[in-house]
């Protein structure tokens, strides 16, 4: 599970936009990254590879479509390559800061080929949310 991430993680966003990433973390994004802006109102983080896929997959959508041009816009305009500083953070951009609604604090949620970067506030309504519910979702997704 080294190459993969899995977990949920609270840093300190300080006032320059850094953002502590696990250590665990390290290896994956070393070699660099892109944040952009995520779906239901929070930032993804892509390791240079897994971000390099997702381009091929919107590359191969039609252009001719509205919601492909849509969903291409969001996630390519809003990126931003971003690399580990010697204390292991990445400095976010203000307008994904902005995006994101961030404060404080974040949560880093890993979702295998991706890190999804929450503010606290909304990761917690997320969660409580959706998580009575799970029974329900597994059920519509494993038919």
């Amino acid at each position: 599970m080294d190459n993969v991430f899995i977990g949920e993680y609270t840093h300190v966003l300080d006032s320059k936009g850094r953002l502590a990433i696990p250590v665990k973390f390290k290896n994956l994004l070393e070699r660099g990254a892109v944040v952009t802006k995520g779906l239901d109102g929070c930032l993804f983080l892509y390791t240079e590879a897994e971000w390099a896929k997702l381009v091929a997959r919107l590359n191969q959508m039609p252009i001719s479509q509205s919601n492909s041009r849509a969903f291409a816009r969001l996630m390519l305009a809003g990126a931003m390559p971003v690399s580990l500083d010697s204390q292991n953070r990445i400095n976010l951009p203000n307008y994904l800061i902005a995006f994101a609604g961030l404060g404080g604090t974040a949560v880093l949620a890993g979702l295998m080929n991706r890190l999804e970067i929450w503010d606290t506030k909304k990761w917690a309504s997320y969660k409580k949310k959706t998580e009575p519910e799970s029974e329900k979702i597994a059920e519509q997704l494993f038919i």
